[in-house]
């Protein structure tokens, strides 16, 4: 993507009523969103979380499925997040936003227990030992998850790779975590989950083409 394609995004995002950009400083010194979502959507529905949510493409299908269910992606790449934001506005979904921030600062844009659910979909799975720190599923990033998410609450990981998969799989057994469950081959496992296998982001469906197998756990963190 160019440039000047960059920055004519990034402006459109600042008139778009559902992107929120807050500057770091503004989330940490106490963001005024926080303990106060369902305010912003004008109801008290169910608040969803992707995280990393690229294009928003996840986002934005499960909130047609479910318009009494408030979904919230979070990138800190506002450009390529512009794509769902725009999508939502045109086809009038009043049930999505887009925060541009960083996902290590998710518990300081939402209160304790203010989730209900967690989405991670086809995250960088940051291989090398030396990014273990970048890990979505690693043990600081679950504490995390755990302090928004309420008491009943789970999170949703969907990825093509299977370091990540096993990765995620062995450190929630290992924690004590509760492991609802999880498959290495979702597409080719009779008994997958509706809501998982009819749900595609562009990238997956590439993936799907060359047998590139999908795998996903689904989890509540326990201490």
């Amino acid at each position: 993507m160019g440039s000047k394609n960059k920055l004519k995004r990034f402006r459109e995002n600042e008139t778009f009523p559902n992107v929120i950009q807050p500057t770091r400083e503004e989330v940490l010194e106490g963001f005024s969103k926080k303990g106060k979502w369902n305010t912003f959507f004008n109801n008290n529905n169910p608040i969803v979380l992707e995280l990393g949510c690229g294009k928003g493409e996840y986002t934005i299908a499960l909130a047609r499925k479910n318009p009494n269910i408030n979904y919230i992606g979070i990138d800190i790449k506002g450009a390529r997040f512009w794509r769902g934001a725009k999508t939502a506005i045109e086809e009038n979904l009043t049930n999505v936003a887009f925060i541009r921030t960083q996902i290590e600062l998710v518990d300081f844009i939402f209160a304790e227990n203010e989730i209900d659910e967690i989405w991670i979909t086809f995250p960088d799975p940051q291989i090398k030992y030396t990014r273990t720190k970048h890990r979505m599923t690693n043990a600081e990033f679950l504490k995390k998850y755990h302090h928004v998410l309420k008491p009943d609450g789970f999170v949703n990981l969907k990825t093509d790779s299977e370091f990540m998969h096993g990765y995620t799989l062995g450190l929630l057994h290992g924690a004590g975590h509760e492991v609802i469950y999880a498959h290495h081959d979702i597409y080719k496992n009779a008994h997958s989950p509706e809501e998982v296998i009819s749900t595609q982001t562009f990238y997956e469906s590439q993936y799907l083409e060359v047998n590139k197998p999908i795998t996903y756990i689904k989890f509540r963190v326990r201490y």
